[in-house]
C-alpha cells in the first residue's frame, strides 16, 4: 500500500501530532506560493502541492525540531521550505521525464506545458531560500543549499547512468542519495539544528532521514515492478519502460547470462522494446532474486535508519519515526 493509504499509519499518527504546526506550515506555503502578476504560478503550484501528498518532508522537520525541545517559529519556515524543494523537484522532474501522471493526477506540464513546470519550478526554489534567509541561521542555509545542489546533480548524473548497463550498484547509490535522499536528510538535520540540539543529535538525525529516503527510494523502485497504479500514482513498469536502471535491474543485470544481457542491452541501453517485454524483465529478475535482494537491501537501509534514534531524547515523536521507517518498507511485503 502507498503512503498515502489508510487511517492511523505512522504518518497519520505523526501529522496529527503535529497538526497545528502542520497548519501553520500550510497557511505559509498559500501565502508565499501566490504571485501579484503572475497567476500561472499560484495555479500550477496548487494543483501539486494540494494534489493529496502526505508532505512527508516538512513533517519530519516538525518531528525533528520537536523532538528535541524546539519551540518555534522557524521550524514552519524550514518545514516550507523544504517543501517547495520538493514541489519544486517534481515540477522539473515531470518535464525531465516527460511523465503523464503525478499522484494519480495529470501533471502540470501536462495541463499548461514544460516552460510552465520549469520555470515554476525556479520560482519555488527561489521562494524557498527567501524562507531559509528568515530563519537567521547560516547552518540551516548551507545544508538547504547543499541539499539542493546534491538535488541537481544526482538527477543529472541520472540522466547519464540510468541507461548504461555498466552502471553499478554504488552509482545507483549515489543517484538516490540526489534524488531522494538528500531531502530527507535536510529536513530532519534542519529541525535539530534550528531547536539546537547537540551535535551527536544533529548528526543522528542526518543519519535517519538518509537512510530513510535510501529505503523509500528502493522500495518505490519495488513497487514500479509490483504494485498497481492505484497505489504508486503511476503506471506498473514505467520505470522499464522509461528505460530506468533502478536497482532490482541492477542486480539483474549483473548476474545475466550471454541471453539476458542481449535482452537488457536491447529493452535498456537501446530503448527496442516490444510486446511482452516487461513480463520477460520480471521473469529475468524473478529467476536471479534481484527483487528479494533489493528488498533485502531496503531493510537494511531501515535497521540503520532506527539505530541512529537511539540517542535522540526520550519522545513520543521517536516511536513514531521508527514505526514510520517500518512502515516503509511494509509496503512491499
Amino acid at each position: 500500500m502507498g503512503l498515502d493509504e489508510a487511517a492511523q499509519k505512522p504518518h497519520d499518527r505523526l501529522s496529527a501530532w503535529l497538526a497545528a504546526d502542520m497548519e501553520a506550515v500550510n497557511l505559509m506555503i498559500r501565502t508565499r506560493m501566490a504571485s501579484e502578476h503572475a497567476p500561472r504560478i499560484p495555479q500550477v503550484t496548487a494543483h501539486l502541492v494540494e494534489a493529496g501528498g502526505k508532505r512527508l518532508r516538512p513533517l519530519l522537520t516538525l518531528a525533528a525540531a520537536r523532538m528535541c525541545g524546539y519551540d518555534g517559529p522557524f521550524h514552519v519556515h524550514l518545514a516550507a521550505t523544504v517543501e517547495f524543494i520538493h514541489t519544486a523537484t517534481l515540477l522539473h522532474d515531470d518535464v525531465v521525464d516527460e511523465s503523464a501522471q503525478r499522484r494519480g493526477r495529470p501533471t502540470a506540464n501536462l495541463l499548461w506545458d514544460n516552460k510552465s513546470s520549469v520555470l515554476v519550478g525556479d520560482y519555488l526554489f527561489s521562494r524557498s531560500f527567501q524562507l531559509m534567509v528568515e530563519t537567521g541561521n547560516l547552518r540551516v542555509l548551507d545544508i538547504l543549499a547543499n541539499a539542493s545542489a546534491t538535488i541537481a546533480e544526482g538527477e543529472v548524473l541520472q540522466l547519464t547512468a540510468a541507461q548504461d548497463l555498466a552502471t553499478t550498484e554504488a552509482i545507483y547509490l549515489q543517484v538516490v542519495r540526489g534524488k531522494t535522499a538528500a531531502l530527507f536528510s535536510a529536513a530532519t538535520e534542519v529541525g535539530g539544528v534550528i531547536a539546537g540540539a547537540p551535535e551527536d543529535q544533529v548528526q543522528a538525525l542526518f543519519t535517519y532521514g538518509d537512510a530513510l529516503g535510501i529505503a523509500f527510494q528502493i522500495v518505490d523502485d519495488l513497487l514500479d515492478y509490483g504494485g498497481t497504479s492505484a497505489v504508486i500514482g503511476k503506471n506498473t513498469g514505467d520505470d522499464f519502460r522509461e528505460r530506468k536502471l533502478t536497482l532490482p535491474v541492477i542486480k539483474a543485470v549483473a548476474q545475466a547470462d550471454a541471453d539476458e544481457r542481449a535482452f537488457w542491452e536491447r529493452t535498456i541501453a537501446k530503448g527496442q522494446q516490444a510486446e511482452g517485454d516487461l513480463e520477460r524483465a520480471l521473469e529475468i529478475m524473478a529467476r536471479h532474486g534481484a527483487m528479494e535482494a533489493a528488498r533485502a537491501d531496503a531493510l537494511a537501509w531501515v535497521a540503520k535508519a532506527k539505530t541512529a534514534l537511539a540517542v535522540l531524547p526520550e519522545h513520543e515523536i521517536r516511536g513514531m519515526l521508527v514505526d514510520l521507517a517500518d512502515y516503509v518498507v511494509a509496503r512491499i511485503n
